[in-house]
């Protein structure tokens, strides 16, 4: 169960950092995104945002592969498993962010996927 809740976090990571790149380099994207507020290409501030959350996501993947016994970077498992949970709730507060987006597209695109991540992640953290 937990290497399949690690190959599906992971996974989704890295069609979210594509996701993220893409928004970053000005895909007219920005109605999944962001709160869906630009129908087009996201305004630089936002675009920077993109770039950081990418840097974010590396981060969760690194926690995730520590978690899942795949790495040794993070010392101490108390740290890591604090980590993980935090993860876990900062997904679980990302299902209510996107689920209450005044952008269809993205509450019907990124709630789910939101979902998926906070599950893998609690599922990652009670490992």
């Amino acid at each position: 169960m937990t290497t399949v809740a690690l190959i599906i976090l992971l996974v989704l990571l890295g069609a979210l950092a594509v996701f993220q790149l893409a928004l970053a380099a000005g895909a007219p994207l920005g109605r999944y995104a962001w709160g869906g507020q630009h129908d087009g290409a996201l305004p630089a501030r936002l675009r920077i945002g993109s770039a950081v959350s990418i840097v974010i996501y590396a981060l969760i993947a690194v926690v995730a592969l520590e978690r899942a016994g795949v790495i040794d970077l993070i010392p101490g498992e108390v740290v890591e498993t604090v980590a993980m949970w935090v993860i876990a709730v900062y997904f679980a507060l990302g299902i209510v962010m996107n689920g209450i987006s005044r952008s269809k597209p993205e509450r019907y695109t990124m709630t789910p996927v939101v979902i998926v991540l906070t599950a893998a992640s609690v599922i990652l953290a009670l490992s």
